[in-house]
């Protein structure tokens, strides 16, 4: 499937930087920990525990702030200091997520951009280069996890938060 070129409208854009981030953080860790807890344990992340990450949408201005803990990603409250802060646009996250585009190249063509622990993005990479199957494939070949699954997932998460 090819992505189009995508131009995000920049009043849609402002919007939503003005708009509470925590909430798209809480439904993107919990993404994470349903889509990937078939493939990478949160324990095999031991370089991330405690550090606080960020993913960022140049284009829509959305950021996305977590950190992993042994059991799970956990959604955070954007704060100051970020341990790692990795930016694109959302198409070529997209297609990073897809594997239409590896990260390489577009690291290479400044479309994605590493601020801070340049270690800890390298090892996000390499995990994320290690999984044989896309991303954003991973519902369609992982385990289905049941709704209510889908629900401990997040409520643990949300504890998490709250005991940080």
């Amino acid at each position: 499937m090819k992505i189009p070129q995508i131009i995000f409208p920049a009043p849609l854009a402002k919007l939503f930087s003005v708009l509470p981030q925590y909430p798209h953080s809480v439904l993107f860790t919990g993404f994470l920990n349903a889509a990937l807890s078939a493939h990478i344990r949160p324990r095999d992340l031991q370089p991330l525990h405690g550090k606080q990450v960020c993913i960022r949408m140049r284009d829509t201005r959305i950021e996305f702030h977590f950190s992993v803990t042994p059991t799970a990603f956990v959604a955070r409250r954007r704060t100051l200091h970020l341990d790692l802060t990795i930016s694109a646009d959302a198409r070529d996250f997209l297609l990073l997520g897809l594997r239409q585009e590896d990260a390489d190249t577009l690291f290479f063509n400044r479309r994605l951009t590493m601020e801070g622990d340049t270690e800890l993005g390298l090892f996000v990479k390499n995990t994320l280069d290690a999984l044989e199957i896309p991303v954003l494939d991973i519902f369609r070949h992982g385990p289905k996890a049941t709704h209510k699954e889908d629900k401990n997932i997040l409520k643990s998460s949300l504890q998490e938060d709250y005991r940080a």
